[in-house]
């Protein structure tokens, strides 16, 4: 009877969370899945009846280099953000709470100005003519004729500053609980600094990995803004893609099929990470 009383208040707990999933996820995505398989209609509108053309579409081997690039992109993204914010983590975790606070606000500053601001500002600076070209110009760290506009490097460039937020935020929480004491102990029993840290701190702090992973992944899977501005025409993204079926061609359905294909590629590999730790702890309880 208590048990059942105490899962009932669970539920009365997350009814709110789970109905702002519903309402503003579940349902959204259920309608791009469905308006995928709708034919277009010649006002940029969706027609009546049903049709696998927008599938069968993507199966243009045209398709493969815009696919490529999107993953390759966002999982160098994501393996250079988490790598840069373990060790701001780790230290952050460490200093006393005055400086603590302080390098949270600076890791939340970003947020406060517009995205598009940020972005149009590394336009400027990657320009010919910015001042980062200049400098590294005048420092014989690049030719003269060197361009660090409108290529993937700078798309790269962008998105890691971008998304680095969304690594240092969830591993700076993970590693807030973490026992230091650790790092202590693996010191004194012969480990180096940096063996104790990749041995006992990472470990330490995987679950905060595992969501840093997933939050910059997935943000980094629809970017279109940051190709756009600071990429050149063969640096197009998915999203990017998506944005002209939209705004360009105004096929929604055909822009619902891509987008319904990036939620495949998101959703099916947290699936398979979900279901492996789930049978992982099932193994460790048995």
């Amino acid at each position: 009877m208590r048990g059942a009383r105490h899962r009932s208040g669970e539920w009365l707990i997350t009814l709110p969370s789970l109905a702002w999933l519903g309402v503003f996820f579940v349902i959204p995505a259920a309608l791009v899945v469905v308006t995928a398989f709708r034919p277009a209609d010649l006002h940029g509108g969706v027609a009546a009846g049903w049709t696998l053309e927008n599938i069968e579409t993507l199966r243009d081997p045209a398709w493969l280099p815009i696919l490529w690039r999107t993953l390759w992109l966002s999982a160098a993204t994501t393996v250079v953000c988490v790598a840069l914010a373990l060790p701001v983590a780790f230290q952050m975790a460490r200093v006393g709470p005055r400086l603590r606070q302080f390098l949270l606000l600076l890791v939340v500053v970003p947020f406060l100005s517009n995205f598009l601001i940020r972005i149009f500002a590394w336009k400027s600076l990657l320009h010919p003519e910015g001042v980062l070209t200049k400098v590294l110009v005048s420092l014989h760290l690049a030719p003269e004729d060197a361009l660090l506009l409108n290529n993937a490097g700078a798309v790269l460039l962008v998105m890691i500053y971008t998304q680095l937020p969304f690594a240092i935020l969830p591993l700076y929480a993970a590693a807030e609980k973490f026992d230091f004491h650790l790092l202590d102990a693996a010191r004194d029993l012969g480990a180096g600094p940096c063996r104790a840290f990749m041995k006992v701190f990472v470990p330490g702090v995987r679950r905060g990995i595992l969501s840093a992973v997933v939050m910059v992944f997935v943000c980094s899977l629809g970017q279109y803004v940051i190709p756009q501005f600071v990429g050149g025409a063969s640096d197009e993204m998915l999203g990017n893609k998506i944005q002209q079926r939209v705004f360009a061609d105004r096929n929604l359905p055909q822009a619902s099929a891509l987008a319904a294909a990036l939620m495949a590629a998101v959703l099916l590999p947290m699936l398979v990470v979900a279901a492996w730790q789930r049978f992982g702890r099932k193994e460790g309880a048995a």
